[in-house]
């Protein structure tokens, strides 16, 4: 194999690499909670205030550890349509 041959094996080798780099990128969702909480423009602090809740409550909601269910996922679905809606109570 003479020099040039073997430089571009090299290169094919390289991009394949990089496509297969690329097939093993890892996407992440994004909780409601945190998703809604960030458009608002809010700390995590405030937005667990707005909405009753402990700001360790409003974590594990972000992080996925716990789902909000009733009043709060409500409230949830009020503030991502309507966040006007919850800042004008406060």
């Amino acid at each position: 194999m003479t020099g040039e041959e073997l430089g571009n094996t090299l290169l094919a080798s390289i991009r394949q690499m990089k496509q297969g780099k690329a097939a093993r990128e890892t996407q992440v969702e994004v909780p409601k909670a945190a998703e809604i909480r960030h458009r608002m423009g809010l700390s995590q602090g405030e937005f667990a205030k707005l909405l009753d809740v402990s700001p360790g409550t409003l974590r594990g909601w972000e992080q996925g550890r716990r789902v909000p269910t009733g009043t709060a996922r409500t409230l949830l679905r009020v503030a991502e349509k309507h966040p006007e809606a919850l800042t004008d109570l406060s």
